[in-house]
């Protein structure tokens, strides 16, 4: 999600005018998860780079499988070596993309330190050659999970999350020691943003007429998310989307792009990641209430969480940094459609 990207002092220079329209929640992304990334090639890489990066692998690149899903312009891709050996690189020039250099290097201090046995990549080194900065993680022999949700990659996905939360609920020091933020403090600075709206501080989406009158419920139902979270001591992944899973040969959820990992309660990774539950016809009010997760949440958990991620999402779409993916405002009017209108399911506003 990229939380630290957008500011208060953006929402402040923004000049006031109107969104485009929010489209009627349709079963299905724009464009599939699995094919929403705009990267470079292997051969668009700088020669040094690819030989300093075989070199670290210990044998000549032969095959590359550049990763389709994701959101960023930076190079992703599965590597296959000569020698039968094969590895995730992830690689930004620091000149023309250092948000992703830094987002990069703090991926692999996170991943470096998180308890051992989780689901989640392994890393293996980092490399700065050519003016580009490469992370190298073990491979995961997987697929994004598809959509509409396949019940049984859904379970493992939701399986594999509780194993996360649990194992996160209590963090290694070594992980905690990095001073990674609080979602409360990001909720107040980053992700709240009806009350902008509110304000006159923001322009207004095109909300759909079920919605439309509903700015001070929208204000008020966001405001509870930085309270709630302040109290919460364990770790969450912080951008749990769909296109950060990977189901595995063998049927396990895995799960990627552990940039954004911050203090808060895990209900609120959940809220995200059943938006895509709900898109598919889902019970997805259901699977929060009975998820691990949810054990302790406040009663109004799930709505504070769809009205700060629908207003994040909407508002997000006309802000999209030209070094994002062409498909990320699509998807982030998509996710927000679906948010606000899971929302007003709940309120009981259609």
């Amino acid at each position: 999600m990229a939380w630290q990207s957008r500011s208060v002092a953006a929402r402040r220079a923004r000049t006031p005018g109107q969104h485009g329209g929010v489209s009627s929640p349709t079963s299905l992304p724009p464009v599939p998860y699995h094919a929403s990334a705009l990267r470079p090639s292997w051969s668009a890489l700088p020669a040094a780079l690819r030989d300093a990066t075989a070199e670290r692998l210990g044998a000549p690149v032969v095959t590359v499988r550049v990763a389709g899903a994701g959101f960023t312009r930076g190079f992703a891709a599965v590597l296959d070596t000569a020698d039968g050996g094969r590895a995730f690189v992830k690689a930004a020039p620091a000149a023309e993309q250092p948000h992703l250099v830094d987002w990069y290097a703090r991926e692999a201090a996170i991943l470096d330190r998180l308890p051992g046995g989780l689901p989640a990549p392994r890393p293996r080194w980092t490399l700065s050659e050519a003016g580009w900065f490469v992370l190298c993680t073990d491979a995961v022999d997987g697929h994004t999970p598809q959509l509409p949700w396949v019940p049984a990659e859904l379970d493992a996905t939701l399986a594999g999350y509780a194993e996360v939360a649990a194992a996160l609920a209590e963090p290694p020091a070594g992980l905690t020691a990095l001073g990674l933020p609080h979602l409360a403090d990001l909720a107040r600075s980053d992700i709240l943003w009806w009350e902008e709206v509110a304000a006159g501080r923001e322009p207004s989406p095109a909300l759909p007429e079920p919605v439309r009158g509903r700015l001070p419920e929208l204000v008020a139902l966001e405001s509870r998310l930085p309270r709630y979270a302040a109290g919460a001591t364990g770790l969450i992944h912080g951008d749990l989307r769909l296109d950060n899973v990977l189901i595995g040969a063998d049927g396990r959820a895995w799960f990627c792009d552990w940039t954004w990992v911050c203090h808060g309660p895990a209900w609120f990774d959940l809220a995200g990641l059943l938006i895509t539950a709900y898109a598919s016809g889902l019970d997805a009010d259901r699977l929060f209430a009975t998820h691990p997760a949810t054990a302790d949440a406040p009663p109004d958990a799930l709505d504070a969480s769809l009205a700060a991620l629908a207003g994040y999402y909407l508002t997000g779409a006309e802000a999209a940094p030209v070094t994002a993916s062409p498909h990320l405002p699509a998807h982030q009017r998509w996710s927000g459609g679906h948010a606000l209108d899971w929302l007003a399911h709940r309120q009981g506003w259609r």
